[in-house]
């Protein structure tokens, strides 16, 4: 099955109203601040949507996305390939209805046409996917954690400084 562009925008009532599905892809080129973030983008993004209405009868986009980057190890300073997986929920910010929304639902907010930017929607869920501290896995680091040193640790502590606090000894007695 070939794979459709998912589109840029949407209007989330609308779409589940019809309770749209959307399997395809999002193109590396529009993922400007992914790029800024990264080593590198290495594939264009996998992404599965889902619109429909909740219980509630509040509208919910739900949906997980994939794609591959590149990271620069933070240990030994080399370029690593990093698999970044994530699933989301979203329920477009209807005002007062949206505040009794489940804690599980993020909301997301509509531009002036009454549409969702899907690719931006996305790309914020990569970033914040991301690792805080990228590192390989300790087996393929070639730096060995148990031989990092940082600095030199002195043999003694030269006591040569008198202590500030000697004066308050006097007081106590």
């Amino acid at each position: 099955m070939q794979k459709v562009k998912i589109p840029r925008t949407v209007d989330p009532i609308k779409a589940a109203q019809k309770r749209l599905d959307y399997d395809g892809i999002i193109q590396v080129s529009l993922f400007k601040r992914l790029e800024e973030s990264v080593e590198g983008v290495k594939c264009d993004a996998d992404v599965s949507l889902s619109f429909g209405f909740d219980e509630q009868r509040l509208v919910v986009i739900s949906g997980k996305a994939s794609i591959e980057v590149d990271l620069q190890c933070q240990r030994c300073n080399e370029v690593f390939p990093h698999r970044c997986d994530v699933a989301f929920t979203y329920t477009p910010n209807l005002g007062k209805k949206s505040e009794d929304a489940p804690e599980s639902y993020d909301l997301v907010d509509r531009n002036e046409y009454g549409e969702v930017d899907l690719v931006q929607l996305i790309e914020d869920e990569f970033i914040i996917g991301l690792p805080q501290v990228a590192m390989h896995d300790e087996s393929e680091c070639r730096v060995d954690s148990d031989n990092m040193v940082f600095g030199e640790i002195p043999e003694e502590v030269p006591e040569d400084k008198p202590n500030p606090f000697d004066v308050l000894k006097s007081l106590k007695r």
